[in-house]
């Protein structure tokens, strides 16, 4: 069995840093050599390693059996993937943008979501299904959106959402060991590929071992008294990279890691707004009806959560296509500036 989380600090302790995609790759061949009911399939994993070096190395070791790739129909692969986990195996199934998600809409919401449900608990869904998201690459409304809030908005799906390669493995062990249907997004910019550079933060230490991370399990990324910002993915490191930045004027920030929305670790936000007093929520999805209302929703929902709350800011992409200009792309997409001048707003700063 897998150990539970360990600070790399300590028991996890290793010289040995991988980039995200790494990480994640390491994870699922390991979980492969342990059960022969594993196995992956989407488009452009097998021969080409993934767009995004999502499954790069695994093809070599596992051949065409178990890393699949498949026609262009998401309707047509997530469908087997649901039947294949129902008969008892657990597929990983990948989404090459998160945006192509309408065309297995079906799939996804209706089946792999419900089947469980519906059919009074007689059947599983064990099945991970990945998928890249976000923008800051100029690739346009139809490959740079992120939709967090649109998975987690139904019942019956995990959400996992990573932000280092040491939270991408344990995250995946968990994901494909778990018998509920897991949707596993990693954010295209964090993947540490050649031909899009990561921010500095991604590529950490990462144990050899195999560990797994609890699911609705936060992680306080940076610890501060002033303001507490709470965010996912890449902006975990646009806000500790303004929180860097606030320090020299002597405004300290606690940054939270989400990891996942689905279980959502209330708990930890709740502690980290009473403590600080002010809330700053960022998030690369849609600002209405997303992640950034919710949050503020359950600090609110709190015992006390009110006289605790002294100033909420939202930061989160306009409901606009992404645009396909850079400047334009730069302008919707929350940078740290904008974390910034969020942070001083909610301290009531000129």
């Amino acid at each position: 069995m897998a150990q539970q989380e360990k600070d790399p600090a300590e028991g996890g302790q290793t010289d040995r840093s991988l980039t995200m995609s790494r990480a994640m790759v390491e994870a699922i061949a390991h979980e492969m050599r342990a059960d022969d009911d594993v196995f992956y399939m989407g488009e452009d994993v097998a021969d080409y390693g993934g767009i995004f070096d999502s499954t790069e190395g695994l093809l070599e070791e596992f051949g065409h059996d178990r890393i699949m790739d498949v026609p262009i129909s998401e309707t047509a692969y997530i469908g087997a993937a649901v039947g294949a986990a129902q008969a008892g195996m657990r597929p990983i199934a990948e989404l090459m943008f998160v945006d192509f998600f309408g065309v297995g809409m079906d799939q996804i919401y209706n089946q792999m979501a419900k089947n469980t449900y519906m059919s009074g608990g007689s059947v599983s869904v064990p099945m991970v299904l990945t998928a890249a998201v976000g923008g800051t690459y100029n690739d346009a409304a139809q490959h740079s959106q992120t939709l967090y809030g649109t998975f987690a908005h139904l019942p019956g799906m995990k959400v996992v959402v990573p932000s280092t390669a040491y939270d991408a493995k344990g995250l995946m062990h968990n994901a494909i060991r778990d018998d509920d249907p897991v949707v596993y997004m990693f954010h295209k910019r964090l993947m540490g590929i050649g031909w899009l550079p990561a921010p500095d933060g991604p590529k950490t230490p990462v144990p050899e071992d195999e560990y797994t991370i609890p699911f609705g399990s936060a992680d306080v990324k940076r610890e501060g008294s002033d303001v507490t910002v709470v965010t996912l993915g890449l902006h975990v490191h646009r806000a500790l990279e303004a929180a860097a930045d606030l320090a020299d004027d002597g405004i300290d920030v606690e940054v939270v890691d989400l990891r996942t929305l689905v279980p959502l670790d209330t708990e930890t936000v709740r502690d980290s707004v009473a403590k600080t007093g002010r809330l700053v929520v960022v998030d690369e999805d849609y600002r209405s009806f997303g992640v950034t209302g919710e949050i503020v929703a359950r600090v609110a929902e709190a015992e006390d959560g009110l006289a605790d709350l002294e100033a909420v800011e939202r930061v989160a992409v306009p409901d606009v296509p992404l645009p396909y200009a850079r400047p334009m792309e730069n302008e919707v997409v929350p940078d740290a500036e904008d974390i910034t001048d969020a942070v001083r707003a909610a301290r009531g700063d000129e």
